[in-house]
């Protein structure tokens, strides 16, 4: 069983440093339990607005990184951004991102930099961290920190500083465009909305991490709740099955439309969800989405006899099968330009139960369409059919 060692950062040490006043700069605290003293300070902002205050001496360097430049208290172990680091003089590196041996129990965090002043380009605070090596077996610890008017001497105050209340702000507004995106009201979940709005919701909670504290772990629990934005399986799947009873119940003049999105969402619901015993591929094989001689009369309505072969349905007798026969019914009157409803569903205009494109006298008034000149031109649009008592409605759909 492994030994558990219990590691303190001591509030109380045989140094204090609470009792020292100070008229010049300076950078110290207790290592250790024994007072450590920088010979040489200073502090610099970077170009993404980080703040490094540095001390150090003939044995060591130590670097507070805080991700802003202003007054408040950052808690440190939660994220990189918010590091102390201690830098041995044989090149070591201690830092609060090393994370302590599973060996180790860790009481408290790793500890904190809180600036109390900005002035005049220098840095007054106090900090208290425990940083471990890489291995993290090995530590040192500081309490009782202080810097004093460490001056500013590499780089400038942002124009703008990022503030607590600011990624605050923008994670409630990316959160709010994440739920949207699989919302219940929508007809399908798009998967490129849905990842975009996941990652910008992710980025901002991570910003969030980064510049307020996270004591109780719900930021953290957050963002691991994204789960690298991956578009959930069970999203494919509700996809899917609003595709396959929008398919189901659609019409003729709906089909080719719903059978290539319902195809599209089956092949989304592989290449999310996997598809282990082939059912989804098969599904997607059954499919029969086409439209061979583009008459706007889908394939899988043109097996009139229901064998499933295309082959052997030929109504009009021509030698063609109805499936690759533009003119269904042999009327002269391209299936394409039949008389249809509002929903593009063939329409049946004389009542007679044969929809016009399978219906050779449309009007039924025992003149074949063929002989009513639907079509002078001869080009299978009836646009230019006659009428004869020019009441609006061609001779072959008047039968008065």
């Amino acid at each position: 069983m492994k030994k558990l060692a219990l590691l303190f950062i001591i509030a109380i040490s045989l140094v204090s440093c609470d009792d020292t006043e100070f008229n010049d700069p300076a950078f110290q605290g207790n290592k250790d339990y024994v007072l450590w003293r920088a010979d040489a300070f200073s502090a610099s902002i970077d170009d993404n607005g980080f703040l490094t205050i540095t001390g150090s001496n003939n044995v060591e360097t130590v670097n507070l990184r805080v991700p802003t430049v202003q007054v408040g208290t950052y808690v440190l172990g939660e994220v990189n951004a918010r590091e102390a680091q201690v830098v041995t003089v044989d090149g070591t590196v201690y830092s609060t991102n090393n994370r302590p041996a599973d060996s180790i129990s860790l009481y408290p965090e790793l500890g904190f930099v809180k600036i109390d002043e900005i002035s005049n380009n220098t840095f007054t605070g106090t900090f208290e961290f425990l940083v471990f090596d890489e291995s993290g077996l090995n530590s040192i610890g500081y309490n009782e920190g202080i810097f004093y008017r460490v001056p500013l001497v590499s780089g400038n105050f942002p124009t703008e500083i990022v503030t607590c209340e600011d990624t605050e702000a923008a994670v409630s507004s990316t959160k709010l465009a994440y739920f949207d995106s699989f919302s219940s009201e929508l007809a399908y979940i798009d998967r490129e909305t849905f990842i975009n709005a996941c990652q910008a919701y992710g980025v901002a909670l991570n910003r969030k991490l980064t510049f307020c504290s996270d004591a109780d772990g719900s930021v953290a629990s957050d963002i691991e709740a994204l789960n690298s934005c991956a578009f959930p399986c069970d999203f494919a799947l509700v996809n899917r099955n609003t595709a396959e009873a929008a398919f189901n119940a659609a019409s003729i003049g709906q089909y080719v439309d719903a059978c290539a999105n319902y195809e599209f969402y089956l092949q989304q619901q592989k290449e999310v969800c996997g598809d282990a015993n082939g059912a989804i591929q098969n599904a997607i094989d059954a499919l029969t989405c086409g439209d061979a001689d583009a008459d706007g009369i889908p394939d899988n309505f043109e097996d009139f006899n229901g064998n499933g072969d295309l082959l052997d349905d030929d109504l009009d007798n021509d030698g063609t099968p109805n499936y690759l026969d533009n003119d269904d019914d042999g009327d002269g009157v391209l299936t394409l330009y039949e008389a249809k409803d509002e929903d593009g569903n063939p329409a049946d205009t004389d009542g007679d139960g044969d929809v016009n494109y399978l219906d050779n006298d449309d009007d039924g008034d025992t003149i074949l369409t063929i002989d009513e000149n639907a079509d002078p031109n001869m080009d299978g649009n009836p646009e230019d059919a006659l009428d004869s008592d020019g009441d609006g409605i061609p001779d072959y759909l008047d039968a008065e």
